[in-house]
């Protein structure tokens, strides 16, 4: 079958799945349009009582510049314009894009952030150890949001929750005033998430935020969206979403812009929109969206679903589901203890 044929197909099973996937859509809430009239708009974390900026800095982008001084300009030209949630992980560049992101937080800037990392450790002590050096390269005593990172296995939830396991050093720096919420995040699988959920109830865990991919190309295979979004809704756990570009394999796809990626997830996920941001262009390109946010209409996500859905076969351009090259885990299983 040539490619012309291919999406001849394609597009008449799309007309057939874009009525259903809106009425998914109809069974959740739309994004509002945020909490300010100015600048970045702000929305709510679940039912933490925090408001945080729409647009989120991404850190794994945040380390990748040659100039470490260019790192510090993105971080701290995008707070100046409103952008609030500084999103960050032990693992990001070998420690690089904590202790870029723990320098442009001096001079007041800290106070201003909501600051959120990520431990790889699955138990006790090697938790407890990843939050620790995080702490120290950040320059923080505390970050606002700590998550378990990578929930890629279906027994991630089992070995994070059990007697000795990552929950217990969690819970420590909780309690100590290290971590202010907790969560967790994946990118691989609805199935693990939901786990995640159900074992997060039976122990008694309050989860304050689970971060998640969303974007036009999940919205048709294996999907968050469907999945796991209206869950975090109705438990009133707070949306945190990433990917929506698919660290640019979408645009590959010439089905949609950048501009339409963002502007989807903005409208899909009622919460933060973490996004990375590796240059001023491209902060210039998540600002001119947010700044001008209007949620998409019933009309215009019709269409941007019945473009992408001939793409989004097989998940060929969410690379972090089909494959494992984006598992820092699966690269050092080493970090999980």
């Amino acid at each position: 079958m040539n490619r012309r044929d291919f999406l001849k197909g394609s597009s008449m099973v799309a007309g057939a799945v874009v009525a259903e996937r809106l009425a998914a859509l109809d069974r959740i809430a739309f994004a509002a349009a945020g909490l300010t009239k100015q600048g970045v708009p702000r929305r709510p974390l679940g039912s933490t009582g925090e408001e945080i900026s729409m647009v989120g800095l991404g850190g794994a982008h945040i380390g990748k510049q040659s100039d470490e001084q260019e790192s510090i300009r993105i971080i701290r030209s995008a707070m100046d314009a409103g952008i609030t949630f500084m999103d960050n992980s032990w693992d990001y560049n070998g420690g690089a894009s904590e202790e870029r992101m723990g320098k442009a937080l001096r001079d007041g800037y800290r106070q201003r952030a909501f600051l959120m990392t990520k431990f790889d450790g699955r138990t006790r002590e090697a938790a407890a150890r990843q939050i620790e050096e995080s702490l120290k390269r950040l320059k923080t005593d505390h970050v606002d949001l700590l998550m378990c990172h990578e929930v890629i296995r279906i027994n991630d939830g089992d070995r994070f929750f059990a007697k000795g396991g990552a929950v217990e050093a969690a819970l420590a720096a909780q309690r100590a005033g290290k971590a202010k919420y907790l969560g967790f995040t994946g990118h691989k699988d609805p199935a693990m998430h939901l786990r995640f959920l159900d074992l997060a109830k039976a122990n008694g865990f309050k989860l304050d935020a689970v971060l998640m991919p969303i974007n036009v190309m999940d919205a048709h295979y294996n999907s968050f969206q469907h999945h796991v979004l209206p869950r975090l809704i109705e438990e009133k756990i707070g949306v945190l979403s990433m990917k929506p570009l698919a660290a640019g394999h979408i645009l590959k796809s010439q089905a949609a812009t950048a501009t339409e990626c963002l502007r989807y997830a903005m409208s899909v996920s009622p919460g933060t929109v973490v996004t990375g941001i590796d240059s001023m262009q491209i902060l210039a390109q998540a600002l001119e969206v947010v700044r001008g946010f209007q949620p998409m209409t019933r009309v215009e996500m019709a269409q941007l679903l019945e473009r992408t859905a001939p793409f989004a076969y097989r998940g060929n351009y969410e690379l972090f589901k089909t494959s494992d090259q984006y598992d820092s885990t699966v690269k050092h299983p080493e970090w999980l203890g």
